[in-house]
């Protein structure tokens, strides 16, 4: 019977998030494939350092070890590399113990029509292009900021934090912000605080870490493996929509900040998240030198309407 990933948490990261392959990349940009291919093959035996997304990732494949006979997560790298340029990446997840055995290695190809084949959860690169057509196909997906100082502290719970409208959420209410003020804003979650939110592109993966979460609920062995924080720009009165969704979805969500248009970095640099979700690039390059971030684009059918 071939193994199914239908049950796990299946997150998808490309070498260059989980590695710091900022050097190569240069090489590639300004001198070109093969002079890329040579380097990687001269420098096969040297291992990699840590990317923006290593944090993460170490952190998530901890949880398989919490129950035994149970796995929760799943990594698979999905890379551009060929396979002749891809021993050096095999090395250094095997340097640091990383239980990672699938691979994705498309050779340049575009990554996205591979996301469902392996039914990937979130999508983590540096590379715009494969980040926009993940979210294009409905794939939850961020573009990593490079890490901060602080990005390999250890820490005693997996910590993910999300912003709400266009990432948790659908961007239709954010839309009536941008287009016709905050009033109108107001009044529309008003009317419609009966009615739940539609999900966005990362709905599917808080239901995910709460279905882990309540493995634990009971458990006097283990404090709560996963901690999520919701980090939402929005206030009184827009907060009872948000707390109503979530009730009926039936997903907690530990802690939640109504900022009501203060900086979020602070709250994010107390909370201290191995990740931070936002789709909105002036709060990500607040918080990205306090807290690893990830961009979350919109859909291009969106950004085009």
């Amino acid at each position: 019977m071939p193994v199914s990933l239908d049950r796990l948490l299946v997150v998808g990261i490309s070498s260059r998030a989980l590695f710091d392959l900022e050097v190569e990349e240069a090489i590639f940009r300004t001198q070109g494939l093969e002079a890329y291919r040579q380097h990687q093959l001269d420098n096969e035996g040297e291992i990699l350092k840590l990317g923006a997304g290593f944090a993460l990732v170490r952190a998530l494949l901890k949880l398989n070890a919490l129950a035994p006979g149970q796995r929760f997560v799943e990594v698979v790298i999905m890379s551009r590399n060929s396979t002749e340029t891809s021993m050096r990446i095999f090395n250094s997840i095997k340097h640091y113990d990383l239980d990672i055995t699938r691979a994705v290695l498309s050779g340049g190809a575009s990554l996205a029509p591979y996301l469902h084949a392996f039914n990937v959860s979130l999508f983590l690169s540096l590379h715009e292009d494969d980040v926009q057509a993940a979210i294009d196909s409905g794939t939850a997906a961020a573009l990593l900021y490079q890490k901060p100082a602080n990005a390999f502290e250890e820490l005693d719970q997996i910590r993910i934090a999300f912003d709400g409208d266009a990432v948790i959420f659908s961007d239709e209410s954010e839309r009536i912000y941008q287009t016709q003020g905050i009033e109108a804003f107001e009044n529309h979650e008003r009317e419609n605080a009966l009615k739940p939110l539609p999900e966005g592109p990362f709905a599917r993966l808080l239901k995910a870490l709460s279905f882990i979460q309540n493995s634990f609920k009971n458990s006097t062995a283990h404090k709560a493996p996963i901690r999520t924080a919701l980090v939402t720009a929005r206030s009184s009165p827009a907060h009872e929509r948000v707390i109503r969704t979530l009730r009926a979805w039936d997903v907690t969500i530990d802690e939640t900040f109504f900022m009501g248009g203060v900086s979020k970095s602070d709250v994010l640099a107390a909370f201290k998240p191995h990740m931070f979700f936002d789709d909105q690039p002036g709060h990500c390059d607040r918080a990205s030198p306090l807290v690893q971030t990830g961009r979350v684009p919109l859909k291009a059918e969106v950004k085009d309407s």
